[in-house]
């Protein structure tokens, strides 16, 4: 395990995610508990960027300069261990998972998708864009009493015209990305604390085995060590915050384990890359509410867009 030096940009956000890095050098990050869209800017600054309601979760920019927003559609939180932690558990107020458009200029937001198939979309988390401009997002799904709404990850048009389930079930997915060249897709289960990948075999398509579109087990982590979003790095590795410890755990290509990069929050939930480089890690703290960051040793992948 390493420990950064971490400078903390900003606090006060109400559980912080899906930080976006802008060339202007702000962070753009959603709100869960405020059902908002949030621009941080260097010096900590807050300004609002939207206000979808629900619980916006995941975000990255489109081919259009968009911001596209995984909605989970709410969540009830609990007091734990003196930070807010979300339940598992569906809320009676919950409005509906969806996959919604921000214009970040004009902060207004149209809804693309709430369903494919017939099945409502639950809990939509993270998103990725692939070379094509198609994006790949993870439903995460939710507990309903004693019933269990099984995750799935889809690849859908920007424009709203096509959505394709791709991979189900998937127990609790979370964070999602591509491989450097796009030629893998990766994911993190939750609840497993488990990281998969598929071979991509063209837009919206993976390789299918004798049980479907399994994937294959790139690593998992002992004892309770659950995983949240990712980010890919330059060199291929996954970057996945780990929830209980505290960290970014970075994963080679092979599967192996090469560092956990504390950052003193339990519910460290996000990652992205900025700067003139990318050797900066920006990290969403959502425990206790802070977006920090972090030198790093590698410069993040640089996004399709």
């Amino acid at each position: 395990m390493s420990q950064p030096e971490i400078t903390e940009i900003t606090s006060g956000l109400r559980f912080p995610e899906g930080p976006v890095a802008m060339p202007d050098g702000s962070v753009i990050v959603v709100e869960l508990m405020g059902g908002c869209v949030t621009r941080v800017q260097p010096d900590g600054t807050k300004t609002q960027v939207a206000a979808p309601g629900g619980s916006p979760n995941g975000a990255a920019i489109g081919p259009d300069g968009a911001l596209y927003v995984c909605n989970s559609g709410g969540w009830s939180f609990r007091q734990m261990l003196g930070m807010q932690i979300p339940d598992t558990e569906l809320p009676a107020d919950h409005s509906g998972g969806r996959i919604e458009r921000i214009d970040i200029d004009r902060g207004t937001v149209d809804v693309l998708y709430t369903e494919c198939d017939g099945h409502a979309l639950i809990g939509p988390n993270d998103i990725v864009f692939d070379a094509h401009g198609g994006m790949w997002f993870t439903d995460h799904g939710r507990r309903q009493g004693r019933v269990q709404h099984i995750g799935a990850i889809y690849y859908a048009q920007p424009d709203g015209s096509a959505i394709r389930e791709v991979v189900f079930p998937s127990d609790s997915p979370n964070g999602i990305g591509l491989s450097p060249e796009g030629s893998r897709l990766y994911a993190a289960e939750t609840h497993t604390g488990r990281v998969f990948a598929w071979n991509v075999t063209g837009p919206g398509e993976v390789e299918q085995n004798a049980m479907g579109a399994a994937g294959g087990l790139l690593c998992g982590l002992p004892g309770m060590q659950l995983f949240d979003s990712l980010g890919v790095d330059d060199e291929g590795n996954v970057v996945v915050a780990t929830l209980v410890t505290g960290a970014l755990t970075v994963i080679s290509p092979a599967g192996e384990v090469l560092d956990q990069v504390l950052t003193g929050d339990p519910m460290t939930t996000n990652v992205c890359w900025g700067g003139a480089d990318l050797r900066t890690a920006y990290v969403t703290c959502s425990g206790t509410g802070r977006l920090i960051s972090v030198p790093w040793p590698r410069p993040g992948l640089k996004l399709n867009f």
